[in-house]
């Protein structure tokens, strides 16, 4: 593939043929800016619609004190560096300023505060998208990189709406300040609940309890200076039952057991849950904060009846907010759920370079949640798929219009 550093600005104020159109991205994080950015070095001129104002819309909205949980140096976009003045783990904020950075750099196209709401198949065999504002953009090929975390999920826990308390999804969690002096109760052991779990006994909460429904595997950020995505990046394509046999050995060597704190050890390998969309708990404090007992972990929350949390143990509290870390869905049904092209968690079927043989020309990425690290995965994905699209593209624009 073309370097894009080198070629993106001189590709920018290139002109495509005019019988080919420019590709459409659909969202404006990481993932949409790479593909254009690497669309750009081959010559391909793409737009990118993002429905905020600006780009990195969702990493704006992330809480306060959030990092990448990944390397600087693995965790960059092609042909831009992430700045070592940001540290090894970027702050959110930092984050923000690169992807900001990144699209002036390449000089992207973006057209802020366009949502598109439905891309259909045209009679010719393009794409049409439906935006807001009644627009509609023709396109020969489509990029969807609206974001993995895109749509916050709720529970619906029987008697939720009887709470008389704060209930809120971690997508609105922003710091620990409102919650001083507060019990709380977080749901969910993903890397987000155990974050803001921390947070919270660490800026004032009164009590803060996490809710366990399945214990995770956690690992070490880093050991000995050797981070965890590192070692994610090698055993990617080892046998699973082999990286999970090395992973519960590393983890009796690295991380204490807290079974008599309420976190087992979990049942099943580190890699085989990888592989079912559970990613590890990488320890930023919640191994100390669970010892000490700032945080204490309970059972899952069963129901609501008024202000009591029933757990699944039989155990009953009284917290005074509810978090729930409990995930997001990919909220791509409306959008291209039509087209059968979801499987039955509403993941695209076909991602990456190869597309469906009934939606040709539609591209989907940043639909799955790698152990190597999201970031570097959709690096890794704008290559590919730029490279696909650029082939298709020249032979567009060998044919007579």
């Amino acid at each position: 593939m073309p370097d894009v550093a080198a070629h993106a600005s001189s590709s920018a104020s290139s002109t495509p043929p005019a019988a080919v159109p420019p590709v459409h991205v659909v969202g404006g994080g990481p993932g949409g800016l790479a593909i254009a950015a690497a669309l750009g070095a081959y010559g391909v001129r793409a737009v990118v619609l993002e429905k905020a104002d600006a780009v990195g819309a969702s990493w704006r909205g992330h809480y306060d004190r959030l990092r990448l949980h990944t390397t600087r140096r693995l965790s960059a976009l092609p042909g831009l560096a992430i700045p070592r003045a940001y540290g090894r783990w970027v702050a959110r904020d930092d984050v923000v300023r690169y992807l900001e950075e990144y699209a002036e750099h390449h000089h992207l196209e973006v057209a802020t505060g366009v949502e598109v709401r439905r891309v259909d198949r045209t009679a010719d065999g393009g794409w049409v998208l439906h935006a807001n504002g009644g627009r509609e953009l023709a396109a020969r090929t489509v990029v969807i990189a609206t974001g993995y975390n895109h749509t916050p999920h709720l529970p619906a826990w029987p008697g939720r709406d009887s709470y008389p308390g704060r209930l809120l999804h971690a997508g609105d969690y922003r710091n620990p300040g409102p919650y001083a002096g507060k019990d709380v109760l977080v749901v969910g052991t993903g890397n987000t609940g155990a974050e803001i779990a921390v947070d919270l006994a660490e800026g004032g909460a009164a009590r803060v309890r996490l809710a366990v429904r399945t214990a995770p595997h956690i690992v070490r950020r880093s050991t000995a200076g050797w981070p965890a995505q590192a070692t994610g990046i090698l055993v990617r394509r080892l046998p699973p039952r082999a990286v999970d046999r090395a992973a519960h050995v590393l983890r009796r060597l690295s991380v204490p057991d807290l079974s008599a704190h309420g976190l087992p050890m979990p049942d099943t390998g580190l890699y085989s849950r990888v592989l079912e969309g559970a990613i590890p708990v990488q320890d930023v404090g919640l191994i100390d904060a669970v010892r000490r007992g700032a945080v204490r972990p309970v059972a899952a929350v069963a129901s609501f009846d008024g202000g009591i949390v029933r757990l699944a143990d039989g155990d009953a509290i009284e917290p005074d907010v509810v978090i729930a870390a409990t995930g997001y869905r990919r909220g791509l049904d409306a959008l291209v759920g039509h087209l059968d092209l979801l499987d039955t968690r509403g993941r695209p079927r076909v991602h990456g370079p190869r597309t469906a043989p009934y939606a040709p020309g539609l591209h989907f990425t940043g639909y799955t949640n790698p152990i190597s690290g999201m970031f570097r995965e959709l690096a890794r994905d704008a290559r590919r798929i730029a490279r696909t699209i650029a082939a298709t593209h020249t032979e567009h624009a060998m044919v007579p219009g």
